[in-house]
């Protein structure tokens, strides 16, 4: 049995790794996968970067930001476009109203910041200008930041938080691709020479989480997934129903087989590009993307 140490958030979005786990969808394929829950994108990328970690199912850019420090790291499958939803405490009606407040964030050079950052940014709000960003860490940790301050005026949130802060009585200007439109945000992604050593261990990974999504799909087993939210989020009933609902919707929620959107890829670098600045090394989508362990995995699926 191969072992290997995944990092993921610990919010509804892992759930294709826990169905894996629990049906034997990796044991079957001679993998036994231990799941990284992790605090915040920073510690994830240390992680990975120290060899700690072997694959992240997590937000792509955050890939891209060890690529523009020089880490060697290859995308290998997409997941979903992040089913972010832009929260905000009652008092605010619209992306002006953010001008002197502060977001909370996992972090401001990555990922779903670098979203806000644009959108705000479209709305005519300069970062670290009009408004500011205080990194507080994962989903968790930025709702609980602004139902504790109300200071902390807004945050992207995903599920379940969205429906978590929803039910507290914050609400939601919108959800991001209606803002901004197609996003490539989670995937999976590795250093490439673990990949290339471990091409059987990694296929064995995308098969099993592929056929997890698959079962997911299936009416039949959505009382399953919604008392797996329930135990291992600690959610409500309504919570995790609302929130299966999210991750199941079309063009929102988990892309069908985990395909990467290469519309959605072309947006996180634009938007890397407006908020970082360009980096020669993220020029060319060929030189960190590879779809061969996928394609590979998802023929095994066709066989089994």
């Amino acid at each position: 049995m191969k072992h290997i140490l995944v990092s993921a958030f610990p919010n509804a979005k892992a759930l294709p790794i826990y169905i894996a786990q629990e049906r034997g969808l990796f044991s079957r394929r001679g993998l036994e996968v231990d799941l990284d829950e992790t605090e915040a994108s920073r510690d994830q990328r240390e992680g990975l970067a120290s060899g700690r970690i072997q694959i992240v199912q997590s937000a792509i850019d955050n890939g891209l930001a060890l690529i523009v420090t020089g880490h060697d790291i290859v995308v290998v499958m997409g997941g979903e476009g992040g089913m972010n939803d832009f929260i905000v405490q009652p008092e605010i009606n619209t992306l002006e109203d953010l001008r002197g407040r502060r977001l909370v964030v996992d972090s401001p050079d990555t990922a779903y910041a670098l979203l806000a950052r644009k959108m705000l940014k479209a709305a005519g709000l300069e970062y670290g200008v009009d408004y500011d960003m205080r990194p507080v860490g994962n989903g968790s940790h930025r709702l609980a930041a602004m139902l504790r301050d109300k200071e902390n005026a807004g945050a992207v949130l995903n599920p379940p938080f969205t429906a978590q802060a929803k039910a507290a009585g914050l609400k939601s200007l919108g959800r991001l691709v209606d803002h901004l439109g197609p996003y490539q945000a989670g995937g999976a992604f590795a250093h490439r020479h673990w990949a290339q050593d471990n091409s059987a261990t990694l296929e064995a990974y995308i098969a099993g989480y592929v056929e997890a999504l698959r079962w997911m799909r299936n009416p039949e087993n959505f009382d399953r997934q919604e008392t797996m939210l329930v135990q291992r989020l600690k959610l409500a009933p309504e919570i995790a129903r609302a929130t299966l609902q999210d991750m199941l919707e079309p063009d929102f929620g988990f892309m069908t087989d985990a395909k990467l959107d290469m519309r959605g890829m072309t947006a996180v670098l634009e938007t890397r590009a407006a908020t970082e600045g360009q980096d020669p090394r993220l020029s060319k989508m060929t030189s960190f993307i590879d779809e061969s362990w996928y394609e590979r995995a998802l023929a095994s699926l066709e066989t089994c």
